[in-house]
């Protein structure tokens, strides 16, 4: 039987406030336990919650980036279930009215080889508190309660069950990533756990419309972890209904080291949680001036930067929608083309998307840390250009830029004359390498001269071979035909 993977994201995003979403309590990972927890965050007798302004402010400009709703009323409701982590018995969050409804994400991902775009429509995105955190190692056999986490703002949002494979989920994970972080809205520090994904993972035979039963992957901060959990949920759950079992609706963990999900719970619906208006919070009234305000301050927006690219700079819809995958990636592009001229911006998109990405995934370095600035590449850029070097050469000369780590503007230019990497220009010079590779091949000039076209690329190596690679191609070729022709 053939089966398809259904797959739907809940991402938990920390928002990027100086204090909780309900208390003036701070949120700055690494204080000693318990020391950032109030009485507002402990639910403790005689206080309110107050709701955090910048936290609302966060989500409108969310919503606004992926088209959605901001609904003018939303309502904060009490979530109810009992864990030793969750100080008051309850989570404030948003059940029926949430503050952003509706949406979509547009992505990049590779499909049997070929890399296509996929946009996932987005269910809402609502803002509840944080719970604490347990801590199991160290306390001899016991767990620890850390509540410093406890009313930390969190935005949740919640994608349509349109995923169909584990490539697509990451792939649309890490685009979510890069856009909180583009708004500002989240610093996206997955080890710290500002950005986490819950993974509800389900599979049904091909052709049929009803949902299979689906099992949720929790707490997931990191793309890798994402990636393996779904394989082997995937597999998990075929293997036990074709040999005659049933998939039971659980929340599960994965266990990196043994490299399998984990049952944590079995799963609870809405109902179980017994959701209630918050007694304590009035409806949250969003006027249209609000929104107004808000978008009159985000940045240039992803999508509409790639327009921008498209137009500008005559890139193809894919080459833009990688280059704007990032803030830091579109800035040192456009950094890139401001140095080295709107006529090296197919070649600046080449080699951001190939060469320096390739470096910066194997040093794992992020690109706003790249050791090869803008600038730099954007003259290695000009002297594959204008002639100077080859391309070939400039793949080189990128690898020794990349190992100086030095700040010198100048570096391609002190890298090619050390190196001796400048191409043969000079007509004469070139000519006479051009006649002493023809009298010493006639075999590949009669070929030519008889049709076989191809065998001018012999004459081309020939003459690379010579010149020990410094020949410049174009020049050879046109000498090379034009002497032929003779």
């Amino acid at each position: 039987m053939q089966w398809e993977v259904v797959i739907g994201l809940e991402n938990h995003v920390q928002l990027t406030t100086n204090s909780k979403i309900f208390s003036g309590s701070s949120i700055k990972f690494g204080a000693e336990p318990n020391t950032q927890a109030s009485p507002v965050d402990l639910a403790l007798p005689g206080v309110l919650p107050v709701m955090n302004k910048g936290a609302v402010e966060r989500a409108i400009c969310f919503g606004l980036a992926v088209g959605a709703k901001i609904a003018p009323q939303s309502v904060f409701a009490r979530k109810n279930y009992f864990y030793p982590d969750l100080p008051k018995g309850y989570q404030i969050s948003q059940f029926e009215d949430p503050v952003v409804q509706g949406g979509s994400l547009t992505f990049a991902f590779e499909k049997d080889g070929k890399l296509e775009t996929k946009t996932v429509n987005l269910t809402r995105a609502h803002l509840e508190e944080d719970a604490g955190k347990s801590l199991h190692e160290d306390y001899h056999g016991m767990s620890g309660i850390d509540l410093n986490r406890a009313g930390t703002p969190l935005l949740e949002i919640v994608s349509e069950p349109e995923i169909r494979s584990a490539a697509e989920a990451v792939a649309y994970a890490k685009a979510l990533h890069g856009l909180v972080m583009w708004l500002g809205v989240c610093d996206g520090n997955m080890q710290e756990g500002s950005f986490r994904c819950d993974v509800n993972v389900s599979v049904r035979p091909v052709g049929q419309k009803e949902f299979g039963t689906r099992c949720e992957i929790k707490n997931l901060n990191s793309f890798r972890f994402m990636e393996e959990a779904i394989h082997y949920e995937v597999r998990r759950q075929i293997e036990l209904i074709e040999d005659g079992g049933k998939v039971v609706q659980a929340t599960r963990l994965w266990d990196p080291d043994r490299k399998e999900t984990r049952e944590m719970r079995t799963k609870e619906d809405a109902q179980d949680y017994r959701y209630f208006p918050d007694p304590d919070l009035p409806p949250l009234a969003i006027s249209q001036d609000w929104i107004d305000r808000v978008k009159a301050s985000m940045p240039e927006l992803p999508a509409a930067m790639r327009e921008r690219f498209i137009g500008d700079y005559g890139l193809p819809e894919y080459d833009a929608l990688i280059l704007t995958s990032s803030q830091a990636m579109a800035t040192y592009y456009e950094a890139v083309v401001a140095k080295a001229g709107k006529e090296s911006a197919k070649a600046a998109a080449n080699w951001l998307m190939g060469d320096v990405s390739s470096a910066l995934n194997r040093a794992d370095v992020a690109i706003e840390n790249s050791p090869v600035e803008a600038s730099q590449l954007a003259l290695l850029l000009k002297r594959i250009a204008d002639g100077t070097i080859s391309n070939n050469a400039g793949k080189k000369v990128f690898s020794l830029m990349w190992e100086a780590q030095s700040e010198d503007e100048h570096l391609a230019d002190t890298i090619i004359e050390r190196e001796g990497l400048k191409q043969i220009s000079d007509t004469g010079a070139l000519e006479a390498i051009v006649d002493e590779v023809l009298a010493n091949n006639a075999k590949s000039v009669e070929q030519y001269k008889a049709g076989k076209e191809a065998a001018i690329n012999a004459l081309i190596g020939q003459c690379m071979k010579a010149s020990k690679g410094k020949a410049n191609p174009a020049q050879v070729t046109e000498l090379l035909k034009k002497k032929l022709a003779a």
